[in-house]
This record gives structure tokens, C-alpha cells and sequence, in this order.
């Protein structure tokens, strides 16, 4: 009886953890499909043949529970909506392959294998379990010495996945380095103040850009549906599609 009590009491806690979290997207790629899973905030995890990617893990174990272990984690920054060294202590890292900026790479925990660690700066370029990886600048407008996010500290991305190109956009002003970006896919775009783009700008920025697909994410305190209509109003083939990345909110 104890035992199957204890039994219950996990598969309950699973369903809750798997209630809690948004539904997943799934996308016909080359060589399969694209998982798009939102954890909360700025956290995801995108899944393709069987290689899970985690992008700024936090939330500790229970926010991944059900999901496989990761084979690639990316960290855009060091702030702790971004890097969470507890969550990186807490998941499966066996297997993954640490993607950073310098920074970051500086306040891993002492756990992290660092043979599987690549560093890169913005602008570097780097292929890692067959999916290329581009670092983008992410920064504050304008420009100071005393911004919270400061040019050439922190990494946006640009994966390359199936043929698809997915950007992240991490913690960024409208900067011209996103405005320039061309042929996106999917991108992960940020909006709140004071830290990044308020919805009109973060709008302006995506319809610059153009990706097939955005999703806002990072964008508590938002509104996202303003974000939806000033984006389509602008340019009516962009799927803008809105997930509720805080669902423990109250």
C-alpha cells in the first residue's frame, strides 16, 4: 500500500509539472520534426531527432520533468532569469554540450565539463551536433558602460536546424544587428522594461526582420496580443503565435 501511495504521489506531481507547462508545437523540418517546447519566461527547449536543446535553463529539475536529458545546452547571459547554475547542477548534463559566452563560461558551476564547453563571442560561428550555431549580439539602446545588458557580453543565436534557421533573440534593444537578420524561420523575441523592448518596438524589430514565425517570450508584464496586432497589422503572413510562458501565474 506505502508503495503504491509513493507511486501515486509521483505520477500526480508528473501531471502537475506537465499541467503547469505549455503544450508543445511541433514543425515538419528536413530529416523530421521540430519540438518547440516553452518552459516559462525565457526558458525552452527545442527537440529534433532525438538531440534535446536546452536554451537558458531555470526552473530547477521539476520544470523538465517528462522532457528528455539534454545534449546541448545554450546560456545566453549571466543574469539568473537566463543562467541558473542550481538548474545546471540539477539536470542531466552528462551528455551535453555547453554552449556560452565568456562570461557565463566564467560562473559555471565547479560540475560542468568543461571539454564539452564552447565559448563564443559575438559574431562567432560554431557547429555542434550537426546544427550550426551562430552568436548575435543582444545589448541595450543606447549604448553605456552602465546598461544592464552591455554589447559584446551576452549571446543571441541563430541555430540552424533541418534548414530552418531559429533565432533567439536573449536580452535585446530593437539593435541593428536583429534588424539585419535575413531568411529566420522561427524566432524567440524578448519584450519587458525596463531590461529590454517595450511591444512597439519589439514589434518594429520583428517586421524589420520579417521571420515566417515569432514567438514573444520573455514578456511578463506584457501585452502580448498589442505585440500580435501591431506585428500583423504591418505584415499579415507572420505567424505570430502566443503561448503562455508563465503559467504558475497568478
Amino acid at each position: 500500500m506505502k508503495n503504491f501511495a509513493l507511486s501515486l504521489l509521483f505520477s500526480l506531481n508528473l501531471v502537475f509539472a506537465y499541467a503547469q507547462r505549455p503544450d508543445a508545437d511541433h514543425e515538419a523540418i528536413k530529416g523530421g520534426e521540430l519540438t518547440i517546447q516553452p518552459i516559462t519566461h525565457a526558458t525552452l527547449v527545442l527537440s529534433y531527432q532525438g538531440k534535446n536543446i536546452y536554451i537558458d535553463p531555470t526552473g530547477g529539475a521539476d520544470a523538465f520533468k517528462g522532457l528528455g536529458a539534454p545534449d546541448m545546452i545554450l546560456l545566453t547571459d549571466i543574469h539568473g532569469d537566463h543562467f541558473d547554475p542550481k538548474t545546471i547542477d540539477a539536470i542531466n548534463t552528462t551528455h551535453a554540450v555547453v554552449v556560452v559566452p565568456q562570461v557565463v563560461a566564467d560562473k559555471l558551476p565547479a560540475t560542468t565539463d568543461k571539454t564539452k564547453l564552447v565559448i563564443l563571442k559575438n559574431g562567432d560561428k560554431s557547429t555542434q551536433l550537426g546544427i550550426a550555431i551562430e552568436a548575435i549580439p543582444m545589448y541595450n539602446l543606447p549604448e553605456s558602460p552602465t546598461a544592464a545588458h552591455t554589447k559584446g557580453r551576452g549571446n543571441g543565436y541563430v541555430l540552424t536546424i533541418g534548414r530552418k534557421n531559429i533565432y533567439i533573440s536573449g536580452d535585446t534593444a530593437d539593435i541593428p544587428e536583429m534588424r539585419a537578420l535575413k531568411n529566420i524561420d522561427i524566432a524567440f523575441v524578448c519584450m519587458n522594461l525596463p531590461y529590454t523592448m517595450d511591444v512597439t518596438t519589439a514589434a518594429g524589430g520583428v517586421l524589420a526582420f520579417k521571420p515566417k514565425v515569432v514567438y514573444p517570450y520573455h514578456y511578463r508584464g506584457q501585452d502580448t496580443e498589442k505585440f500580435k496586432a501591431l506585428v500583423n497589422a504591418g505584415d499579415k503572413n507572420i505567424d505570430v503565435r502566443l503561448r503562455n510562458w508563465y503559467p504558475g501565474a497568478k
